[in-house]
This record gives C-alpha cells, sequence and structure tokens, in this order.
C-alpha cells in the first residue's frame, strides 16, 4: 500500500512543516524513540503552553518543582488529558495521575488520585525498579498516549489531534493526550506504556486497526519506532531483528548481548520466545543536515543507522509481519 498523502502543505511563505518534510525525504522511523523508563503523568486539561509544566493550569511553583525533580532523578514528566476534554471542561472528580516503569524484562503502571503537588510527595526512585512499588493501585490496561502539544510544534496538533479524534471515535480505550513525546517530525506520534512501544505517522484511517492490534499483542512494524528502555541503535537493531525473523509479536525478541567494537557500529544478540536467535550488527552515521522540529533555529545532523548484517538462526520464528 502507498503511504497516505500527508494533510498539511507548505504556507504561503513557503515554511514546510517539520512532519511534512520527513514523510518527503523518507526519512526512517526505526530507532528513533525516546530513551525513558521512568515516568510520571499529570492529568492537567485546558491549553499547554510551550513549556507544559510551566505554561499551563499547573500551579507554577508546583510546575518548577516537577521539571527540577525530573532533571535530578531522570523521569519524564507529562501532562495528560482526556480526548474529551473539551467537550466537558468541567469534569469532576479528583484529577488522575500515574507512575509507570517501562524496562526491558519487566514495566507496570499505577494510578493514583490526587493533585500534582501529591505527586512530589512520593518516592520516585521506585520508578527505576521493575518490581512495582506499593502505592496507588495497579492498572492492567495500556495506556496509550498520543501527543497533541501544539504549542510545543504545529506538527503535533495537525496530525495528533485527528489521531485522538480517530481512536477516541474508534472506542479505544486507555487514550489520552499528552504533553510532548518526542521526535515531533514523525507525527502523529504515539507510545503504549507499559511495554514502552513508540509508533509514528499514523494516520487517523489506519490508527484505529493499528492500535487495536497493538492491545491484541501485534506490533505494526511499518510504524514502530523502537522500545524506549533501549538506545536508539539498539531500537533500531531490535526492529531488523524482527523483520527478518517476520516477528510482531510483543512479546520477544529479548536482548541478549550488546557489543560496541568501535564508535560507530553496534553488534547485538536476540532471542526469541521460540527458543531461535538472531545476530544483527549495525554502523551509525551522522545524516545530512535537517530541522528536526518545526521552531527549531537551524538544521542538525540526526543519526542514521545502516544494518549491515542480520543472522537468524536455523528455525526462524513463524511471524506475521505486516
Amino acid at each position: 500500500m502507498s503511504p497516505p498523502t500527508p494533510p498539511l502543505s507548505a504556507r504561503a511563505d513557503g515554511f514546510v512543516p517539520c512532519a511534512l518534510a520527513a514523510r518527503v525525504r523518507a526519512e526512517p522511523l526505526a530507532g528513533t524513540a525516546s530513551v525513558v523508563r521512568s515516568w510520571v503523568l499529570v492529568e492537567q486539561p485546558g491549553s499547554w503552553g510551550p513549556d507544559a509544566l510551566s505554561q499551563s493550569g499547573l500551579d507554577r511553583s508546583v510546575g518548577r518543582a516537577l521539571a527540577e525533580r525530573s532533571r535530578r532523578e531522570g523521569v519524564r514528566v507529562l501532562l495528560i488529558r482526556r480526548p474529551d476534554w473539551v467537550q466537558h471542561p468541567g469534569r469532576g472528580g479528583p484529577a488522575r495521575g500515574y507512575l509507570a516503569h517501562t524496562g526491558p524484562s519487566a514495566g507496570w503502571i499505577r494510578a493514583v488520585d490526587g493533585s500534582a503537588a501529591d505527586l512530589l510527595d512520593l518516592d520516585w526512585s521506585s520508578l527505576r525498579s521493575p518490581q512495582e512499588p506499593d502505592v496507588g493501585t495497579p492498572v492492567e490496561a495500556p495506556l496509550l498516549l498520543v501527543c497533541t502539544h501544539g504549542r510545543h510544534d504545529r506538527c503535533c496538533a495537525d496530525f495528533g489531534r485527528p489521531l485522538v479524534r480517530a481512536l477516541h471515535s474508534a472506542g479505544i480505550d486507555g487514550l489520552w493526550e499528552s504533553s510532548h513525546l518526542g521526535g515531533d517530525r514523525f507525527a502523529a506520534n504515539l507510545v503504549a506504556l507499559p511495554f514502552g512501544a513508540y509508533l509514528g505517522r499514523l494516520e487517523p484511517g489506519d490508527a484505529p486497526g493499528i492500535v487495536r492490534a497493538l492491545l491484541s499483542g501485534r506490533l505494526g512494524l511499518g510504524h514502530y519506532r523502537g522500545r524506549c528502555c533501549y538506545p536508539p541503535d539498539v531500537q533500531r537493531a531490535e526492529v531488523a531483528a524482527r523483520q527478518a525473523a517476520r516477528w510482531t509479536a510483543l512479546e520477544g525478541p529479548s536482548l541478549e548481548e550488546v557489543r560496541r567494537p568501535s564508535g560507530d557500529r553496534v553488534d547485538t544478540t536476540w532471542s526469541f520466545p521460540t527458543g531461535s536467535t538472531a545476530r544483527v550488527v549495525l554502523r551509525r552515521s551522522r545524516a545530512e543536515p535537517v530541522p528536526l522540529t518545526c521552531h527549531a533555529a537551524g538544521p542538525s545532523s540526526p543519526w542514521r543507522y545502516t544494518v549491515e548484517t542480520v543472522d537468524v538462526s536455523p528455525g526462524t520464528p513463524a511471524g506475521d509481519l505486516r
């Protein structure tokens, strides 16, 4: 199937939105997920400024405290809002917060009712552990975060909001709008917690089917940016292993070994639940400079990953590549 026509076009002044430009130059998605293992999600309806924590309805002192603690403890703090927040701005009840861990071997989500200030009273060191803390209540169903942070980058709103409307209309559960997820030029972006799968370039027409497959345990590899518990080069290697083995199940492959024989190469070994293994060797280099966001002061050179070898052991898993 040919890629869909991007919904945006160049403005009269010649400006080209970053997501459209990235599609036109066919910039690869694989290996571009943000690297995150610890999450704090704060429900905050209403508009968000370019810096969501300091430019929203949050108390400014609380926003500053959340930002400082995020930097100090290496935790990604996001604002979230329900997909129908515009239609129901006065929704009653306590605000909802979530704590989450996205690790390679285990992930978890805990729901906490209360204010953003209440989240600051919790022990965030527990977010680094695959062992669930005894706080709040466990969340079994995945959370789906779609970036709609248009004041951070217009592409996040122009591509993200139609995606939210489509998923919400399709009755997809666990759906939230979120502040900046990373990778604006790959909008519309979605991350599924606690697995930590980043999907990009989702279109409203196809996304409900792709997301339902994800919720049933199948990845759409054509939209898969990577798993956020791994560094970018390992993310790219995982995608290559999945493609070679035709493996779309969320379960597996597991990373067994990472070797970096030189500064620009990574050599990884992966194991599948069937017992098969894959070895992926790739090289990284800098691509040509491009604007990475709509508001970038100038072009930057993203990493480019070239897969050199992929060897899958005999008995390749019978996957379902689609």
